[in-house]
């Protein structure tokens, strides 16, 4: 009768707990589970796409590579004799120069435009304006053609009190030589991009470094010298590279007022030798290309060098992409081969 009042004894009862296990068996289940899923091979993920968009890409760039080798109408053999020509290493030196005056010149006037725009003056705003709205609306083309007539209207050029006797007087036709006229036009015609250029870099600048600026008293000079300018040139030097690119171009136009820069000198010898037109063209194409790569080049750096502030680390250069890459491409081409 006892036995059957007795209370139920669960199962397990009376037994000692399991032991917890030892450290150095946990450490071997894991190491040896490390071992099983470092022994299975990873899968890459496959991207056909990406591989026949790149199998199209070279084939298309290996058919025009060979249609320019191929293709007796280029005449390469009259391209090597005209690229280093003297005809055409002096229009070059011609470019340049027209070019560096110009940016210079055209940069200067294109901040100065931009702090007008930007001032407090009513009359500096309203003459920037005037002058951006003026010779953006006028092609460079008759820019330069009516600073080329400009000796018709004003004969002489003269220094004096306004509106009253004049001191000096100037014969305009001695003072305006082709290369004059050529730089002039073109610093007033990049003037007036430039200083859209400067302005939209100024107002880039977060409102709290100016006000920053002039919390500490600083003079409104040494505000934009030392920290508006510095860090709006990170928006400025992209665009106005763009700018500078343009004007390397735009200088082909300088041939219409008499100026014999790369493509007059190419478009001179064009008509002397009309047989070697389309050599003499690709002349003048590679050398453009040579100069906006150059000017790519350059601008890298520059923008690599105004965004030490803005980025922890600095973006690698070129060859550093390429000896970082080279391992990386060896290993993938290994992991596709093995599959």
């Amino acid at each position: 009768m006892s036995d059957s009042l007795a209370p139920a004894v669960p199962s397990g009862a009376g037994r000692p707990p399991d032991p917890a296990p030892s450290p150095q068996l946990a450490s071997t289940t894991s190491e040896s589970g490390t071992r099983a899923l470092s022994a299975q091979r990873v899968i890459p993920l496959r991207s056909p796409g990406r591989w026949i968009s790149s199998a199209v890409a070279l084939v298309l760039a290996a058919q025009v590579v060979h249609g320019l080798a191929t293709n007796r109408f280029y005449q390469w053999d009259r391209f090597g004799y005209w690229f280093a020509r003297p005809v055409i290493t002096n229009g070059l030196v011609v470019t340049l120069e027209v070019t560096a005056f110009s940016a210079v010149l055209g940069l200067a006037g294109g901040v100065v435009l931009a702090l007008a725009r930007l001032s407090r003056s009513p009359v500096l705003r309203a003459t920037s304006w005037l002058y951006v709205w003026l010779f953006r609306s006028v092609p460079l083309i008759v820019v330069l053609l009516f600073l080329y007539n400009f000796s018709a209207l004003y004969r002489t050029l003269s220094l004096g009190v306004p509106f009253g006797p004049a001191f000096w007087h100037f014969d305009e036709s001695k003072l305006a030589t082709d290369m004059v006229i050529a730089v002039v036009g073109l610093s007033l015609n990049e003037a007036a991009y430039a200083a859209e250029v400067v302005r939209a870099g100024i107002l880039s600048v977060d409102q709290g470094q100016h006000e920053a600026a002039a919390a500490l008293g600083l003079p409104r000079h040494y505000q934009f010298a030392r920290i508006v300018f510095p860090q709006a040139l990170r928006a400025i030097v992209p665009s106005y590279v763009n700018q500078l690119i343009g004007l390397v171009k735009s200088t082909s136009l300088v041939f219409y007022v008499s100026l014999l820069d790369l493509f007059g000198s190419v478009q001179s010898m064009g008509s002397t030798y009309p047989g070697d037109v389309v050599p003499l063209l690709l002349v003048a194409t590679v050398w453009y290309v040579i100069l906006t790569s150059v000017i790519s080049v350059v601008q890298f750096y520059v923008e690599r060098h105004y965004s030490r502030g803005a980025l922890r680390t600095l973006p690698p250069t070129p060859l550093q992409r390429l000896r970082a890459g080279l391992p990386a491409l060896r290993a993938r081409i290994r992991r596709e081969t093995a599959i």
